[in-house]
């Protein structure tokens, strides 16, 4: 047997110094990549009235975690897609995002969207983060599914007992769109009415996207409630309201962020005056961060974001996955969606610029406390807190 070493070949001396820079380049660009993660929303049709405000407080708050520094020195990276708010083209881009972009987490909203991916994400171990979708179901779609914004269940609760006890309501309509959004808000609500002591006179729902709502309207003035609570999507809140006013209807009108809409109190006038809609997210008043935000809008703007407490939770989203990733990069671990499932698991509490501080339950939830606004002289004022 031949015991000497093979020499190895001139090319092979010269390459193989070459080949250690080589790799060492490929590691630091490696380690300087930015940190992606998806963001899907509506940005075309009835809803992007809300989408597009929410996706420019993603971009503020990408450009303020990257302009401190960004996560260990890494900017992050949102690759925002379009879902139009049906669930069909959710599936879609949502597939794109994990298949294509690679993306380890994603964040969404619409309770119909969010239903329909979950299992997508489940199945691809990809984190996703659901944002202003209510339907309490959500808690209920698996493993990598959680909310940063609480369900229908915080302040659908909160608002039925406290119309009863601090309003005086007795005989509440309910109409609603029939789709997760509506039927489990409306569910939600009903039931804390009924257990505050209220009847429920009326309890309807219609398709979305409908123009005419007489029917509905002759209903409820039938039904003679003393509020009206609709769970609606945007377009259509405007749109029943409008009618109810033009029937002769001044009866008190109740909501959820849905209709906490600047254009809704400018296409109803005075018809607007004494709505009432309840928000998630803190008032100026509890939190220092929100006049200097809203100063933000109008300097960019000349206005109010649309949905103030949705763009809210959207801005501090990026900040739960800049801590997530933090974590798993502290760790030498890949950045995969299992690695920062188990981050959010391990941290479970946040302190966020916008919305205070959220804490992960183990059924996937997070609480808050319930603002009520009510419009007053054409702009939304807090009136109450629980």
């Amino acid at each position: 047997m031949n015991s000497r070493k093979t020499p190895l070949s001139r090319r092979a001396v010269i390459a193989a110094p070459l080949a250690f820079p080589f790799l060492n380049l490929k590691a630091l660009a490696q380690s300087a990549a930015p940190l992606r993660f998806g963001v899907a929303d509506p940005l075309t049709g009835p809803s992007a009235i809300f989408g597009l405000d929410q996706m420019q407080a993603v971009r503020w708050a990408v450009e303020d975690i990257n302009a401190a520094g960004g996560v260990n020195g890494r900017k992050l990276e949102a690759i925002i897609v379009d879902h139009q708010a049906k669930p069909d083209v959710g599936i879609a881009v949502v597939t794109r995002l994990i298949s294509v972009d690679r993306v380890p987490a994603f964040i969404t909203a619409f309770s119909n969207v969010v239903k329909a991916v979950a299992p997508i994400a489940n199945r691809e171990k990809t984190l996703m983060l659901s944002v202003g979708a209510n339907s309490p179901d959500i808690k209920n779609l698996g493993d990598y599914v959680y909310t940063t914004f609480p369900l229908a269940d915080v302040d659908m609760r909160a608002l039925g007992g406290w119309l009863y006890a601090k309003q005086g309501k007795r005989r509440a309509a309910v109409l609603f769109v029939n789709h997760e959004t509506g039927t489990e808000g409306a569910k939600v609500f009903t039931k804390a009415f009924k257990d505050a002591g209220g009847e429920i006179v009326l309890s309807e729902s219609y398709e979305e996207q409908r123009s005419d709502f007489t029917g509905l309207v002759l209903k409820v003035r039938a039904a003679n409630p003393d509020v009206v609570h609709i769970h609606s999507v945007v377009s259509d809140f405007t749109a029943i309201v409008a009618q109810m006013r033009q029937l002769g209807l001044n009866v008190q009108v109740t909501s959820f962020q849905t209709a906490f809409n600047p254009k809704m109190i400018q296409e109803l006038g005075k018809g607007a005056e004494g709505i009432i809609v309840t928000a998630l997210a803190p008032s100026a008043a509890d939190n220092a961060n929100v006049p200097k935000y809203l100063e933000r809008w109008q300097k960019a703007f000349n206005r109010e974001p649309v949905g103030l407490p949705y763009t809210q939770y959207f801005h501090d989203a990026p900040y739960v996955l800049a801590a997530l990733f933090k974590r798993v990069l502290d760790r030498n671990q890949p950045v995969t969606g299992e690695n920062l499932r188990r981050a959010l698991l391990e941290i479970k509490s946040f302190d966020l610029p916008l919305t205070n501080r959220i804490v992960f339950k183990e059924d996937h939830t997070v609480d808050a406390p319930t603002y009520f606004w009510q419009v007053k002289d054409g702009r939304f004022q807090v009136i109450g807190k629980q």
